[in-house]
C-alpha cells in the first residue's frame, strides 16, 4: 500500500463492520513498522493488550510528562509487567523540579502554557518518532473524545503521514469496561495530563 496515496475513505468503508481485533491484524499484515503509543490513562490497557496479542514485541512508546499520579504510575508498572511490553520509555529534557521553578505548572491562558506543552508533551513525542520511525501508529482514540476526533475515523493520517489506526474508535466506556473483564485487565481512573484543564480538550498529538 501507498501511503502517500492512501484512499482514507476507502479504507475505513472497508473497515466498517471489523471487529477491533481484524483491524489490529489488517493493519499488521501490510508489514510496515508498527508502534503503540500510551500515557497508561483510564482505558489504555485495552489497545495494550489487544495489538500486543498479536504482535508481542512491538514497540510501546510511553512519553513520561513527569507529572503522573501515584496511580498512574503504579498502572502502568502493573500493566507493562503483566503484558509484558516492549516499553521505549521518553521524558523531557528538563526535570519537574527545574521546571517548576522556570515556569510552574501554566493554566491555558498563560503566555507559557505552549512552551510548557511543546516541553513535557511534544518534544518528547517527536523524538521517539523520529527515532522509531514508524508507518503504523496504533492509538486509543475514540469518537466522543474531543471535536477533532469526532471527525477522524478507524484509520486516519498524521500531518507527517504515518497511518494512524484506532481500533476501538466506536466503543462506549462500557463496551471497553467488558474488553477488560473479559481479559483481566486493570483500569485505572486517577489519571492527570498537565497540559489540559478540561476533559474534551485536544491533548497536542494528534491535531
Amino acid at each position: 500500500m501507498n501511503l502517500e496515496t492512501i484512499d482514507l475513505k476507502a479504507v475505513n468503508e472497508q473497515l466498517k463492520n471489523k471487529t477491533p481485533k481484524e483491524v489490529v491484524k489488517w493493519a499488521l499484515d501490510m508489514g510496515l513498522k508498527p508502534v503503540i503509543t500510551t500515557n497508561f490513562r483510564p482505558y489504555e490497557g485495552a489497545i495494550l493488550h489487544l495489538v500486543t496479542s498479536l504482535n508481542n514485541d512491538i514497540e510501546v512508546i510511553w512519553c513520561d510528562t513527569g507529572y503522573n499520579t501515584p496511580q498512574t504510575y503504579k498502572h502502568a508498572e502493573e500493566l507493562i509487567h503483566k503484558l509484558q511490553l516492549n516499553v521505549q520509555l521518553y521524558v523531557p529534557k528538563q526535570t519537574v523540579a527545574h521546571r517548576n521553578v522556570i515556569l510552574g505548572l501554566p493554566t491555558v491562558d498563560d503566555p507559557n502554557h505552549a512552551l510548557f506543552t511543546e516541553q513535557v508533551k511534544l518534544e518528547p513525542f517527536k523524538r521517539a518518532m523520529q527515532e522509531h520511525k514508524p508507518k503504523i501508529w496504533f492509538t486509543n482514540l475514540r469518537k466522543g473524545q474531543t471535536v477533532f476526533r469526532d471527525s477522524i475515523d478507524v484509520v486516519s493520517q498524521s500531518k507527517d503521514g504515518v497511518i494512524k489506526v484506532s481500533p476501538f474508535y466506536n466503543f462506549s466506556d462500557e463496551e471497553l469496561d467488558e474488553y477488560l473483564e473479559k481479559f483481566d485487565i486493570p483500569n485505572e481512573f486517577k489519571y492527570f495530563d498537565p497540559t489540559k484543564v478540561e476533559n474534551n480538550r485536544e491533548c497536542g498529538l494528534h491535531v
